[in-house]
C-alpha cells in the first residue's frame, strides 16, 4: 500500500469532523445571541410570546451547550 493510499484511508473523515465541529460552534452562537435577547425582552414581549417571566429567564439562562 502506497503512503498516498494510506493517509487518505487514514484522513478522508476529517473534513466531515471539521463540519460537524464548525456546524456545533455556529449553533452554540445562535443561542448565546438568542438568550442574550431574551434577557433584553419587555414584560409585554413576554406575554406577547405566551410566556411566563420564569419561563423567559430560566431559557436565558441556560449554558449555550444545553438546548
Amino acid at each position: 500500500m502506497s503512503t498516498f493510499t494510506h493517509q487518505m484511508m487514514t484522513f478522508h473523515h476529517v473534513p466531515s469532523v471539521l463540519v460537524g465541529f464548525l456546524g456545533t460552534l455556529r449553533l452554540w452562537r445562535h443561542r448565546i445571541e438568542q438568550r442574550r435577547e431574551l434577557l433584553q425582552w419587555s414584560d409585554r414581549d413576554i406575554r406577547d410570546a405566551g410566556c411566563s417571566v420564569g419561563e423567559v429567564l430560566s431559557e436565558a439562562r441556560k449554558p449555550f451547550w444545553l438546548a
